[in-house]
Formats: C-alpha cells, structure tokens, sequence
C-alpha cells in the first residue's frame, strides 16, 4: 500500500499544473520492451502499437490516481477485479465506446500476460471481467454500377488532365487491386505495374508483403497518369503527387470522392476503403474463394474476411424480400 507520503506526493501532483507523471521508469522500460516484443514477433503496424501505448498510457493514469502513488510494477500482482471495473467505469464515463474501450482492455491485458511470463502480474483479475460487447458493423461496398461510376475519368470534377488521371488510377488501384489507400499512395514509379506488368508487389500493415495481379485496364490508367504528371519523379519517390508536387495526402483523396458522391448521388458511405470493400465484396459474388480473396486484401485472419460473406447474404435476403411472391 502507499504510504501517506506518497499519497500527498500524487495528490500535489493532480493539483498542479505540471504534468502528471504517471509510471516509474522500471514499468516505462517494461512498457518499452512489450511494444518491441508485438512489433517483432506479431508484426503489427505502427498505427496499432501507437494505439496499444495510448492505452496503457491511459491505465497507467488510473492506476496512478487510484492507487495514491505513480503506477509500477509491484501494482500489478496486486490488482482486483473491482480495480479493473473502476477503471472501465472511469473510462465509460469519459465518453469511450464499447469499441474503443473493447480494443484498450485487449491491449492492457496483452501487456498484463507479458508480465505474468515473467511472474511479475497476474491476468486473472483481467479474465474475470467480461470485455465490452459491441456490434460489429459491416462493410459497406458499392453496388457495381456506383463503384465504375466512381473510377470512371469523365465523371471527374477536375479541370486538370493530370490530376483526372491520377484520381481514376489511385481509385482502380483500390476498386480492381484491392489496395488500402496507404498501400496505394506508397507506389514508386520502380513499383508501378506498367503496361506488360501483370503482377505487383504490395507490402502493407506489418510489413507483409504480398503478390497482386493487375488487370490491363489499371496499367494503363498508371501509364497515362504518368504520362500528363508535370513534375519529374525519382524512382524511388512518391508515384502521386499533389498539385505543388509534394506527395499527395490521403486527406485529398478522401476529399475528392466526397465531392464526386453530391454530383453522382452516392451514399456517405462511398469512401475510398468503400471501393476496396467493394473489390472483395464483388469478387465474392461473382464466385471468388473466400481464401483467396484474404490474400489479396492481405487480412492477416480469415474471421476479417468473412464479414464479406454476411455482407453478401445481407444483400441476398434484402432481394428474396422484395421479390418473393410469400414475402
């Protein structure tokens, strides 16, 4: 337990505008390692292992005010249940969602199990609370006519040539590649699949690579961009760039298929991942093999993937109710 002194220490702390130091540096370094250890060993991207420290960093900040002194490691073999619920109460009532606080508890209790390896903590208290349910939303693809609407040069709302081009090749490389828009804005001109180039190299989340094919349709689409881009690309720079020849934001692409969805009537869920959800979700009913499509978007698990399959059922059941005569 805490001495009193240490209680006013923590208290003098929360009072004062200084910041709250809020781990020692034993369970920064703890901390520290557990981020090494996912990175090399599951591989996750940068994006998650940021967001799993955020969440400790979050915990380590309760544990700090709830136990009267800054978080270390002789906290954790001691923790109850009822310090974890205080913590998903505490959590609730700063507006997380079941979600957000869903994915947090995961990376707390991954940081608690890599302690209990080293018989510093215990997951017990962790596995007797129940993590917070939530409804997982499914993917919202385009129908096919909306999604070619969508690739389609002349429906561009751009008076530059060059930049028509390269919002069609980026928006096929999504809808006929399958690529995440950070896969898709990371292409070099080395890594462009040209005309005669049937095949691509994608590294994406994690680092893993895989090998894609390329209909002919999107070459040539890379090629004309390439073709009318005005400024000189390195090889190994950035393929896309922005009108003052920087490397072009995803903010600018999500702006761009905004605009086109008020001029071609499209739904708010018509977004740049929409047509990768609509690559799948085509590929799928037009008799493609659910292992085959994890691969070509890269899903480390097939559970990811098939949420594609309810998708396709949930757009079947919706035809069998309008057009069934017992309906």
């Amino acid at each position: 337990m805490p001495s009193n002194q240490a209680k006013k220490q923590t208290r003098k702390q929360v009072n004062s505008d200084a910041p709250l130091i809020i781990a020692t540096p034993t369970l920064r370094e703890k901390q520290r390692r557990w981020l090494k250890s996912l990175e090399g060993e599951r591989r996750l991207s940068a994006a998650t292992l940021e967001a799993y420290d955020r969440d400790l960093d979050q915990f380590f900040t309760f544990l700090t005010r709830h136990m009267g002194e800054v978080s270390d490691l002789p906290h954790f073999p001691g923790l109850r249940p009822a310090d974890i619920r205080a913590y998903m109460a505490e959590r609730r009532r700063q507006g997380t969602g079941s979600r957000s606080l869903a994915r947090g508890m995961a990376g707390i209790r991954s940081f608690v199990r890599y302690l209990e390896e080293q018989g510093l903590a215990s997951s017990a208290p962790f596995n007797a609370i129940q993590t917070p349910k939530y409804s997982r939303s499914l993917p919202k693809p385009l129908s096919e006519e909306k999604a070619s609407q969508l690739v389609d040069p002349g429906q561009s709302l751009s008076d530059e040539p060059w930049v028509t081009a390269r919002d069609s090749a980026i928006m096929l490389l999504l809808y006929a590649v399958g690529l995440r828009i950070s896969e898709a804005l990371s292409l070099t001109p080395n890594s462009a699949p040209l005309p005669g180039q049937d095949a691509m190299t994608i590294t994406g989340k994690g680092g893993k690579q895989r090998r894609l094919p390329v209909l002919p349709v999107v070459q040539s689409a890379l090629q004309h961009y390439l073709s009318l881009c005005p400024f000189d690309l390195e090889p190994d720079e950035a393929l896309f760039r922005g009108v003052r020849g920087g490397a072009l934001n995803p903010r600018i692409v999500q702006k761009t298929i905004a605009s086109m969805r008020g001029a071609l009537g499209l739904p708010d869920s018509a977004t740049p991942h929409a047509l990768r959800h609509s690559f799948a979700t085509h590929l799928l009913a037009n008799g493609g093999d659910l292992r085959t499509i994890q691969e070509l978007l890269g899903h480390a698990s097939l559970s990811t993937t098939q949420a594609y399959t309810e998708v396709e059922m949930s757009e079947l059941m919706q035809i069998y109710q309008k057009a069934h005569p017992r309906s």
